[in-house]
């Protein structure tokens, strides 16, 4: 091949190692990879299982999971509201364009320039407006894979051996580009327009083929590589492009649990993908209009946007600005702009729309009231004493709202059945489903209502309940005056309310944030909270599910019916049931490995009820703004042993139990949930006896 490898510059020699085989061990794995060099062989070697997976899969049903959810994406798109992006080199659009080179060497460069607009725009938004962008865009030359520039490539003749462009973080020894160094590839293929609106097609074996083998390149680079990335190198972003239309494909997985045999390369590079790949493709969407300009505001170019913006943080570490940081300013552009548009004063309601307020010039002009909207600002006004009847699995059920309450962000209430008014239930309200472009706080209000009323049912059949985890009573849709025109098929009639979910679940209580407010939160309090929540972790880790936002708003004390209070773990929505869920962010209470990764290890939820525990025992946490400077402000306190010295003011047990989680963050161990329910039961029991001879006495 022209010039070698050029995976012996990538990887370089590596630091020295320890021992004669461990040196041996990196040796064989850079010939591995000096001969994974033939996509067509190792594409070959992927066919059986290729085929297998569609003859498994169910009709109509994706093969591969995708990326990114939707709801991850409107977040991103919130966030990116106020970024300016800007493609300079417009893509030729495939209708209009001739057939000829220059086309396709336009192309190449309006690709380029795709990746450069995208990576400017993502590093000044997120990561630094001051700081240079350290990043650089190229193209990859198949006969060699070196990576020349476009228009160099192009100028040289070489254009039918361009295959892809890459987004390189900068090496002023290697200006070309190293693989190592490599954050993405974008394929610019042919075809994918084809998979339009089939949602139930994946690309081709030889189109797919080729993501995974370069994805599979770039991950073996990394882990041969001497630059300590900031965070998991484990996972690899191929985009999939035409002159109009891309997508993502996702490979993660740890390639030092391949079989490195350099006499079989293609054969154990195939295994690896079968056996310990996790493989994602998104929907092919359009990226590009027909005048060649990128549509960053629609869904194909977003999802190409947000796999750059996760590239990025495994090579520049975590932004200064968080996504959700940047969501939050959504409000207050909405805010402004109907400020603008002299909306007067009135919410957003359940429908993301406005209730428009004219404005008449002459009083002769008279107001006419749309009734649908009247009904739709009233259905923000659920008040005290008013009755809410739900359908859940053909009953109807009514409830008595008996309280107005808020988890700090949205309303939720305390309600009694119809048929038992002595009883008390929480009642939430969901928000409309029928809404196409969700405000912020319907995004909560689906993780409150929805995503919680799904984890609390799947809980619930897998026969996990108990003391300290809350029940689900009942769930449904709300039923609205007036008769319902649903139509048979299913679906909503034209009603505002008509489809709104509804979800009542048990016990009711005093959340720890207002025990706090109140100074009710003490001594005792604080060692039966740290045992009830770790026995609800422990019920739900069982099953393989973790709760993801554990903060004083979601844990309460319940007093009635019981001799003693007990508190039970609320707040279900954002709990992880699988790999892709994502935790709830929060700059105080989430562990460091959700700021860091995005998930959770073993001892996340542990983490965050240290946490919690220091925030209700008195500790006092840093007016900060960004994940920087909260990791920051943990790195010291942990170091310096400020939040064990915090609980150990409260008790020795919570003090042992603060140390234990910090010795297991981030490591892959599994916390030992009973070993700790029995010392933290002991030190209640002690207590309680004590309490007794005083009382004697």
């Amino acid at each position: 091949m022209e010039g070698g490898s050029p995976d012996q510059e990538s990887v370089g020699s590596g630091t020295k190692r320890s021992s004669v085989s461990s040196g041996s061990k990196s040796r064989n794995h850079k010939e591995f990879l000096y001969r994974l060099v033939d996509c067509e062989t190792f594409t070959a070697n992927l066919e059986d299982w290729f085929q297998s997976l569609y003859e498994k899969s169910a009709q109509m049903k994706p093969v591969f999971d995708v990326p990114f959810e939707l709801i991850d994406l409107q977040k991103f798109d919130y966030a990116l509201e106020g970024v300016s992006f800007q493609q300079l080199i417009r893509m030729p659009n495939a209708v209009y364009a001739s057939t000829s080179d220059s086309a396709e060497a336009t192309a190449y460069l309006a690709v380029e320039d795709f990746l450069h607009a995208t990576v400017k725009g993502l590093w000044e938004a997120f990561w630094s407006q001051d700081e240079p962008m350290p990043f650089s865009v190229a193209c990859l030359y198949k006969e060699n894979l070196k990576f020349y520039q476009a228009e160099n490539a192009i100028a040289s003749g070489r254009l039918g051996s361009l295959c892809a462009s890459g987004v390189f973080l900068k090496n002023p020894r290697h200006p070309h580009g190293k693989w190592d160094n490599l954050l993405e590839l974008a394929l610019l293929r042919p075809g994918i327009q084809s998979l339009v609106g089939e949602s139930e097609q994946q690309p081709s074996l030889h189109v797919l083929g080729e993501a995974l083998f370069y994805a599979l390149r770039m991950l073996i680079s990394r882990s041969l590589s001497r630059q300590n990335l900031p965070l998991s190198s484990n996972s690899a972003f191929v985009l999939l492009v035409d002159s109009q239309y891309g997508g993502v494909v996702k490979v993660e997985g740890d390639v030092n649990k391949m079989d490195f045999d350099v006499n079989n390369v293609y054969k154990c590079a195939a295994e690896w993908i079968q056996r310990h790949a996790r493989i994602a493709v998104s929907p092919v969407d359009r990226i590009w209009n027909k005048l060649g300009n990128a549509n960053w505001g629609d869904i194909g170019a977003l999802q190409v946007t947000f796999a750059t913006f996760y590239c990025i943080m495994q090579f520049a570490g975590l932004p200064k600005h968080s996504i959700e940081d940047l969501a939050a300013d959504h409000g207050c552009r909405l805010q402004t702009r109907r400020l603008e548009r002299q909306l007067g004063d009135t919410r957003v309601n359940g429908s993301g729309l406005f209730r428009f307020q004219q404005h008449g010039v002459s009083p002769e002009i008279v107001e006419v009231q749309d009734e649908s909207v009247k009904l739709e600002s009233e259905s923000l006004k659920l008040e005290v004493g008013s009755v809410l009847w739900l359908e859940d699995s053909n009953w109807e059920r009514g409830y008595h709202i008996n309280q107005i309450r808020s988890n700090g962000e949205l309303p939720y209430y305390i309600a009694s059945p119809v048929e038992d008014p002595g009883k008390s239930l929480f009642l939430y309200v969901g928000s409309h489903p029928s809404q196409l472009e969700p405000a912020w706080e319907d995004m909560n209000l689906w993780y409150l209502v929805q995503r919680q009323t799904k984890v609390l049912t799947i809980m619930k059949q897998k026969g996990l309940s108990g003391k300290y985890l809350p029940q689900l009573s009942a769930s449904g849709r709300i039923i609205h005056p007036g008769q319902c025109r649903r139509p048979s098929s299913g679906g909503n009639c034209d009603h505002p309310w008509c489809g709104t979910p509804i979800l009542v679940t048990s016990p009711v209580g005093e959340t720890v944030a207002d025990m706090v407010s109140e100074g009710h939160f003490g001594v005792d309090e604080a060692i039966r909270c740290c045992h009830d929540c770790l026995s609800a972790l422990s019920t739900a880790s069982s099953e393989g599910i973790r709760h993801g936002d554990i903060r004083p708003e979601n844990v309460i004390c319940v007093r009635s019916g019981e001799s003693r209070p007990y508190f039970v773990l609320i707040g279900w929505g954002h709990a992880i049931l699988e790999d892709r869920d994502r935790p709830a962010m929060n700059l105080h209470f989430s562990s460091t490995y959700a700021l860091q990764e995005g998930k959770l290890c073993s001892a996340s939820d542990a983490e965050s009820l240290v946490y919690m525990l220091y925030f209700a025992c008195g500790g006092a946490f840093p007016d900060l703004d960004s994940v920087e400077g909260e990791l920051q402000w943990r790195e010291t306190s942990w170091s310096r042993r400020l939040i064990q010295q915090k609980l150990g003011d409260v008790s020795t047990v919570l003090k042992a139990f603060a140390d234990y989680v910090d010795s297991l963050c981030g490591t892959p161990y599994p916390m030992d949930y009973d070993i700790w329910l029995r010392r933290i039961k002991r030190s209640i029991s002690e207590e309680d006896h004590g309490k007794e001879i005083a009382a004697s006495v």
